[in-house]
């Protein structure tokens, strides 16, 4: 069975300004002035509204653009895809399944040996999850995503 995650209301009244702005009014977060783009801990990355796991951290990589970017999803099933064309420009925006959140765009200029394409997500949209955190909250099914030190 797979489990579903959900956006709920006290999800979003406990959501920053800055979260609110970037997740629920498909917001963008400064470049090199957030909180995730040069974090290289070891652990996923989840929805910080419906908690749905997204990136595992071993997929991130620095791709010079000041924001986290990964070269893949953990699960492709939690990732929706839909055209955005504003500011006038032709995009893909990248948003959550299950929490309908923002989180970013993906791009078809990323590292080519691992897929070629470059999954840029604002860190207002994410929340880190350490791996030494991830089996008491209920992400220890993705420890084997991790590398085992």
């Amino acid at each position: 069975m797979t489990k579903r995650y959900q956006k709920t209301d006290d999800a979003i009244k406990n959501l920053t300004p800055e979260q609110y702005r970037v997740t629920q009014e498909n917001g963008t977060e400064r470049p090199f002035q957030n909180e995730f783009w040069d974090k290289n801990d070891i652990g996923i990355y989840v929805d910080i509204v419906s908690g749905e796991p997204l990136f595992v951290s071993s997929t991130k990589y620095d791709a010079g653009c000041g924001w986290p970017s990964f070269t893949q999803p953990i699960n492709q099933d939690h990732i929706v895809e839909k055209t955005d064309t504003a500011h006038g420009m032709v995009r893909t925006e990248v948003r959550s399944r299950d929490g309908d959140s923002h989180l970013g765009h993906v791009f078809p200029d990323g590292p080519p040996e691992q897929g070629g394409l470059r999954y840029c997500i604002n860190s207002a949209s994410l929340r880190f999850v350490p791996k030494e955190k991830m089996e008491q909250e209920g992400y220890g099914d993705l420890l084997d995503l991790l590398p085992q030190s």
